[in-house]
């Protein structure tokens, strides 16, 4: 019986619903084409995801202070541009120099969205729609529209996150590394209860002395740092920079926190259910091309799927209020009979 009752609270948890529903896609895809379901194939779907995996923590870190970063492509675009143009001009800069330049510029560009953010007070959705199209605009004027290509790259730049170690392209490690980092950040720091505290209730999380609107600052510069490392796995991955890389990939970090049970609101969500939410779209956006699924109808599917989370976050955020709400009658009940 014991055993029965921890299976059904296991099942109830977001993360092992999402893994139990990846595992099942897996398993269907399969049968429509054969090698799907391989470990060569999973794998590379795993490395074809690991660029989102990383913006979407980075929109994670954001969401659960209660706000968000549409510009974090954006942001993506012109880091990748900027250090794409440094690669080709100064080919004898080191790489890691040029990957520690796309980080500090990433998280400039989200530290102005927290200084907007935090100093003046403004609602985030209006910030960083403001500067998703200004960092897009701020990429095309530094290329002047043009690409930049392969052939103008350095070998080292182009090959590092391609490179195989243990049976794995360095990209993909680098997602690991990132999850695991991000992990033991939320997890074990002051910086990571304070974001969780920050969105689930700023009330209380001033009167704990946390400073909510630092905060939010920070993981506005958390998230473009973030970006940043993307923007170089990007270019180097695609071997190619210009002003719409990444486009449309804001909403996706959005649609792989919601599917990972991240709340809109604030203050819920893990690091597990954001990465499988990005394995979700992965596994999607691999397999329906496969079996001959149109790319307008993949939209309207991932749309579908998008709203399904949103509803089923937006009934687990009511149910849990009801239950705080009668855990709360019930002790306000119990001190009445026993006084």
């Amino acid at each position: 019986m014991l055993e029965v009752i921890a299976m059904s609270r296991l099942l109830k948890r977001r993360e092992t619903l999402l893994f139990v529903i990846i595992t099942v896609m897996v398993a269907i895809f399969s049968t429509r084409a054969q090698d799907f379901a391989t470990p060569g194939n999973l794998a590379a779907i795993f490395n074809d995801t690991s660029i989102l995996i990383i913006l979407a923590l980075a929109q994670m870190t954001v969401i659960l202070t209660k706000s968000i970063d549409l510009s974090v492509a954006a942001n993506l675009a012109f880091t990748g541009m900027a250090i794409a143009m440094m690669n080709a001009s100064y080919p004898d800069l080191p790489l890691i120099a040029l990957i520690l330049a796309a980080i500090l510029i990433g998280a400039f560009l989200g530290a102005i969205n927290g200084f907007l953010v935090y100093a003046l007070e403004i609602p985030p959705i209006v910030v960083t729609l403001g500067t998703l199209t200004i960092y897009r605009g701020m990429a095309f004027v530094l290329s002047g529209g043009e690409w930049v290509n392969a052939h103008q790259m350095t070998p080292t730049f182009l090959n590092v996150p391609r490179t195989i170690v243990l049976g794995m392209p360095v990209l993909s490690w680098a997602a690991i590394v990132i999850v695991a980092l991000i992990y033991m950040l939320l997890r074990y720091t002051q910086f990571g209860r304070s974001t969780y505290a920050a969105g689930g209730n700023p009330t209380a999380a001033v009167y704990a002395g946390i400073d909510v609107g630092w905060t939010k600052f920070l993981a506005f510069v958390l998230s473009g740092a973030l970006a940043g490392l993307a923007s170089y796995l990007w270019v180097s991955r695609y071997a190619v920079a210009y002003v719409d890389i990444a486009n449309g990939f804001e909403l996706d970090s959005v649609a792989a926190c919601v599917i990972g049970g991240i709340s809109i609101a604030g203050g819920v969500g893990s690091v597990v259910g954001t990465v499988l939410g990005a394995l979700f779209l992965g596994v999607i956006k691999n397999a329906l091309p496969v079996i001959g699924i149109s790319p307008f109808t993949q939209m309207a599917i991932s749309g579908t799927v998008i709203i399904l989370a949103v509803v089923f976050n937006a009934r687990r955020e009511r149910n849990r209020g009801r239950i705080i709400l009668r855990d709360k009658a019930a002790a306000e009940t119990t001190a009445e009979v026993a006084a």
